[in-house]
């Protein structure tokens, strides 16, 4: 299993796997807890389980005679980390598009007198 931020960003691709990692948030969950929330196949669930234990995200326990799955979001950290080097670039191009458009409403307000 590859943990690392290629496989939980292939994993987070999906809508309905962030979905699925939602619901999963609250509680653990059998396959056919999760199916019965979602308008697609039980084969199309497990293929988006599939992927989201490749990337590290759950774990799935037999209990009984279900598959329980779960959440793990230790392996999140890895994405977070490398978005966290795109954070100081978007603090700084936020900054300066405040800093343009309160120019533009200050030159407005002039504009009006």
């Amino acid at each position: 299993m590859n943990t690392g931020p290629q496989a939980v960003f292939r994993a987070l691709a999906d809508p309905t796997r962030r979905q699925i990692l939602m619901h999963l948030a609250h509680e653990n969950l059998a396959i056919s807890d999760i199916a019965a929330r979602f308008d697609i196949t039980r084969t199309a669930i497990n293929k988006h389980l599939a992927i989201l234990e490749e990337g590290g995200l759950i774990k799935s326990e037999v209990s009984g005679r279900e598959r329980r799955n779960r959440l793990t979001p230790e392996p999140m950290k890895s994405a977070f980390e490398w978005l966290g080097h795109f954070e100081r670039y978007w603090d700084v191009k936020l900054t300066d598009l405040q800093r343009e458009v309160e120019k533009e409403m200050a030159g407005k307000k002039e504009t009006e007198k």
